[in-house]
């Protein structure tokens, strides 16, 4: 697209200020602009007009837990420049059909040498017809708790007790790759890795942990902005001690938010406990799918990280054992299912998976959002079942349902 060609998106319902709208969107140069200016100073209309059928046009989603998919694996197939490429490439492009203009590559537990050969070789990168802009690595592991670990391999397991050099040397030079990172804030350490990561732009999520309340706080006001899959591999919620759950509702936090992710996929978490988080706090929820390579697979067994996992159905699990492990769900499944359990509105699922993750990593301005110089980063969706229709990034359609028939 030209940067002075101007394109107007008609005939569809938006998502803006917090609500559906009949209303047009118009792009120029990969952001969504102001026709304002258009009419009364620069005296144009749009180039190109493209009618969006009655369809909802909402932001492109934003999926900040993904550790592979369609047979890919983040944190088991980079060895080089090369391979990095072709993996990001195969897991970027396949979920652009699911709506995902953005993502964090997650990379598991994995001994120090694996971090060094696949960190340098994710490196950040812009959206286009190659796959979802990469907002850069997350890191799950291995600063966690073993009473916590779920699927993560025990053998590689660490504590950061000499802070930011145990970062350091965990994850080599190819942390200048990482945007979000997993840890237990109860660890030797752990606290001074909050501080270290918030002074790089490094957002730190608490997970995979034992902690308690009072320690998920002081990590919040140190400057923690996520709980990683609430409710999953962390204590569970009870009425004299709520665990990480409590921050949901805490009181003691400074003034600051903490978001936190959730996989709706009706295996990681009850319906109801959907519910309970969803009616207590749903302006800091975020859809995540935690999808492992085998998403859009068949039942079998795959190699995940360091282990080796089965997948049956909708569940999949570490081999032989009955730990769950990634899900195989897609961010527009788990929209339609979040949306069934929680009984929210169409608004609050979008934005589950667009506007809250892009809040949690400090890109509102630019993703997440329709609002005026945003990127045109957006999907459309049939309003009857908000099944993928069209993907655009940088106002570019990256994927179309009816590419065949050469509508939208």
């Amino acid at each position: 697209m030209s940067p002075q060609r101007v394109t107007q998106f008609t005939n569809c319902t938006i998502l803006k200020n917090h609500q559906l709208v009949k209303e047009d969107i118009w792009v120029r140069g990969g952001k969504i602009i102001n026709p304002g200016p258009l009419f009364f100073a620069d005296r144009k209309n749009a180039d190109n007009k493209i009618d969006c059928k009655g369809n909802i046009l909402a932001p492109g989603f934003i999926d900040l837990q993904i550790n592979g998919a369609f047979g890919a694996d983040f944190s088991y197939d980079i060895v080089d420049v090369e391979s990095g490429a072709k993996v990001v490439g195969k897991v970027g492009k396949g979920i652009l059909a699911h709506g995902v203009t953005s993502y964090c590559p997650t990379v598991v537990t994995s001994p120090p040498e694996v971090y060094h050969k696949v960190l340098p070789n994710i490196p950040r990168k812009p959206g286009g017809m190659h796959g979802a802009t990469v907002l850069g690595v997350h890191v799950e592991g291995p600063f966690i708790n073993t009473e916590k670990k779920g699927a993560h391999p025990e053998q590689h397991i660490k504590h950061p007790c000499k802070g930011m050099e145990s970062v350091e040397e965990m994850y080599g030079p190819g942390f200048s790759n990482v945007s979000l990172i997993t840890l237990g804030p109860e660890l030797e350490g752990s606290m001074d890795v909050v501080d270290g990561c918030v002074k790089r732009g490094v957002c730190v999520s608490l997970g995979h942990t034992m902690a308690e309340l009072p320690q998920g706080e002081e990590a919040v006001r140190r400057g923690a902005r996520m709980v990683t899959h609430l409710f999953n591999a962390m204590q569970s919620f009870h009425h004299r001690d709520p665990g990480l759950v409590g921050l949901l509702t805490s009181e003691k936090l400074d003034g600051n938010r903490i978001w936190y992710g959730i996989i709706a996929d009706g295996v990681h978490a009850h319906p109801a406990a959907i519910r309970i988080a969803y009616k207590t706090n749903f302006e800091n929820l975020v859809l995540v799918t935690d999808a492992i390579l085998a998403m859009g697979f068949k039942d079998g067994r795959y190699r995940f990280g360091q282990q080796e996992i089965e997948v049956k159905g909708d569940k999949a699990y570490v081999a032989d054992t009955d730990t769950l492990t990634g899900s195989v769900a897609t961010m527009q499944s788990s929209i339609t299912k979040f949306i069934k359990f929680s009984r929210c509105s169409t608004v609050e699922a979008l934005e589950a998976a667009s506007l809250h993750p892009a809040q949690a990593m400090g890109i509102e301005k630019k993703k997440g959002t329709l609002e005026f110089e945003s990127d045109a980063d957006f999907v459309l969706l049939n309003p009857q079942d908000l099944s993928i229709q069209s993907t655009w990034i940088g106002g570019e359609c990256v994927f179309d349902l009816n590419v065949t028939t050469g509508e939208l």
